[in-house]
């Protein structure tokens, strides 16, 4: 008599049926692809009647694309550059932003829906669209206005705080990025405003019964509670602002494998970017795992 499985073994199947899709979609679209690019940069991929060829180079593609290749590690470098900066003020944002949206009040709805019209529309919309000239505009024209707004007039202003350059800098660089942290916040303003629903209203009764403060109940129950969601979509930015198709590392891959030195030379520039990645999201997992709570 063929003996029937367990409760538990039955659930352990169904996790392995529910797996397999991704499992298969996985292995198809991603680890194989990786493998073929990742054999491809050790070779230089010539093209025949046949199909094509790979003769076998060694690490050439790479020493080429590090100290040869007059823009890749420029490019290489300035992207993880802009990553480290723009993570953290996404995030920053939508964390801002998704408070201010859990809030009741009047045309609460209008507001979610503006917030989240940025990943609805498309990109070259709001890249093309002139925000200074907007902004001036809005405040009746003023010239003292439009010299805040511009670069020089920020700059100029900031100078006179006596604040560190390198500080000034940054915030320069923030002002400039102000477009792009908005248009890349709405999935991010929709995650964190999901999480802060889930936490138990009778929490924050229960501290302002014990006479907490706003600002006690964000640093003792609203943070805490929300950063295993703030880990979720800082790797999610992380990956997000990798692989955008305006992304500079990623043209370039493109370009050189249609019209520069060749596929092979174009895969290693994929991989080492790839590893890169790789690098960045394990620092941030492990140093966020250091203050993630995760409720029992």
């Amino acid at each position: 008599m063929k003996k029937r499985l367990s409760f538990k073994q039955r659930r352990i199947l169904a996790g392995y049926l529910f797996s397999l899709p991704f499992l298969l979609g996985f292995t198809l679209f991603f680890f194989y692809p990786f493998i073929q690019a990742f054999i491809f940069s050790f070779n230089e991929l010539v093209i025949s009647r046949e199909g094509f060829v790979l003769n076998f180079n060694g690490f050439d593609n790479y020493g080429y694309i590090l100290n040869v290749h007059p823009d890749f590690l420029r490019i290489f470098v300035e992207t993880i550059l802009d990553t480290i900066t723009n993570v953290p003020l996404v995030l920053a944002f939508s964390f801002f932003a998704a408070l201010v949206l859990n809030q009741r009040f009047k045309g609460r709805f209008l507001a979610r829906t503006i917030f989240f019209l940025p990943v609805i529309l498309s990109a070259g919309i709001i890249i093309q669209m002139d925000i200074d000239d907007m902004v001036t505009q809005l405040l009746h024209g003023a010239r003292n206005a439009e010299l805040i707004f511009t670069g020089v007039g920020l700059r100029n202003l900031l100078m006179n705080t006596k604040l560190p350059e390198g500080f000034i800098e940054f915030i320069l660089g923030a002002v400039d990025r102000i477009p792009d942290i908005i248009r890349a916040s709405g999935i991010q303003i929709l995650i964190f405003l999901a999480g802060l629903q889930s936490i138990p209203p009778s929490i924050y009764e229960a501290a302002d019964v014990e006479g907490a403060t706003g600002w006690e109940s964000f640093w003792l129950i609203t943070f805490p509670m929300m950063s295993p969601i703030i880990l979720t979509n800082a790797v999610y930015t992380i990956i997000d602002t990798f692989l955008t198709t305006t992304n500079e590392v990623v043209m370039l891959v493109r370009d050189e494998a249609i019209m520069g030195a060749g596929y092979g030379v174009s895969m290693a520039m994929a991989v080492l970017y790839f590893v890169m990645i790789l690098i960045i999201l394990g620092i941030t997992i492990k140093v966020s795992s250091r203050w993630v709570f995760y409720q029992e």
